[in-house]
């Protein structure tokens, strides 16, 4: 059957016209690889044994060589860069970035103070892109290809840190970068809890992502269209899984997860039900890499 021609054409490696993609499509990815060796034993488990197909790896993190070593023997794992500007630790020494790290060396915990002084710190933005920079070189030193770019708590809806990402990540080949925007109905109909937070959330973040979106797609960068779990950090069960996989509008999802050894986010990656639900969804398997491809043909 010939192909519709207002569905999208992806031409595949051969050059021949590829399948136009499906109405939904989904990233299951985890965030934090290398932040401990519990959580990089949980995301490798849910990699081999579950449904998680992408990871986000922290550079500067205790256990990222760990992390690094893992991926490497894991060929089909789609392993991003996991930005660190705040809740963490520099990848350069704190000399380097005195004005973003506190007495201890460590990135701040407050983000709206964090987000004042980037903005409008001349000294701060300089240590921003020499810190930003030294993450994507570290990234690109493990030899592992570039999936994807994120940042811890978001920080890259920032506009500063966005710009710099974009400047920065030139350099370095990105091709992808999450957009964290969970949709107010899906969320509010998979869950049917906290609906003051999941409207406030999606409210506030509405211009901010606008333009984010915007700048992203004009510097020739793909992106997903929804994220789920910003809302249920450390709370993406089997059951709520199950549910959100019922709600998905069509485009592409992402939906990230935190797993850890013992924890409840583990046990939904590899539990039997949530792979039903995912085959059930009519969500087609997808990657940043993937999507990237498409915007490139």
């Amino acid at each position: 059957m010939p192909t519709r021609s207002d569905e999208p054409q992806v031409l595949s490696c051969e050059g021949r016209v590829a399948a136009p993609r499906a109405r939904r499509s989904i990233i299951v990815s985890a965030d934090d690889f290398g932040l401990s060796h519990g959580v990089n034993t949980a995301i490798e488990r849910a990699h081999r044994n579950g449904i998680l197909d992408t990871t986000s790896l922290m550079v500067a993190a205790p256990a990222a060589a760990d992390a690094v070593a893992r991926a490497r023997s894991l060929p089909h794992l789609h392993v991003g860069l996991h930005v660190v500007l705040v809740n963490g630790t520099p990848a350069l020494p704190p000399e380097r970035v005195p004005d973003l790290v506190d007495d201890r060396g460590n990135f701040p915990t407050d983000l709206f103070a964090a987000g004042v002084r980037y903005f409008f710190h001349p000294h701060a933005r300089a240590q921003l892109e020499a810190e930003i920079r030294a993450q994507f070189q570290a990234f690109a030193a493990t030899g592992l290809p570039l999936d994807h770019v994120n940042a811890q708590n978001h920080m890259h809806v920032h506009p500063t840190v966005l710009s710099l990402i974009l400047r920065v990540g030139r350099d370095f080949g990105v091709r992808a970068i999450r957009i964290p925007y969970e949709p107010f109905g899906p969320s509010w109909e998979s869950n049917h809890t906290q609906w003051n937070t999941r409207l406030g959330s999606a409210v506030f973040l509405a211009p901010w992502l606008s333009l984010m979106r915007r700048r992203i797609h004009a510097a020739g960068i793909a992106t997903n269209d929804y994220v789920f779990g910003m809302n249920d950090t450390a709370h993406m069960g089997s059951e709520r899984v199950v549910r959100i996989l019922a709600h998905l509008p069509e485009g592409v999802s992402e939906m990230y997860f935190h797993p850890d050894e013992g924890n409840e986010e583990l046990a939904a990656l590899v539990d039997p039900r949530v792979r039903e639900a995912l085959a059930g969804s009519g969500a087609a398997r997808t990657s940043f890499t993937e999507l990237a491809m498409e915007r490139a043909g």
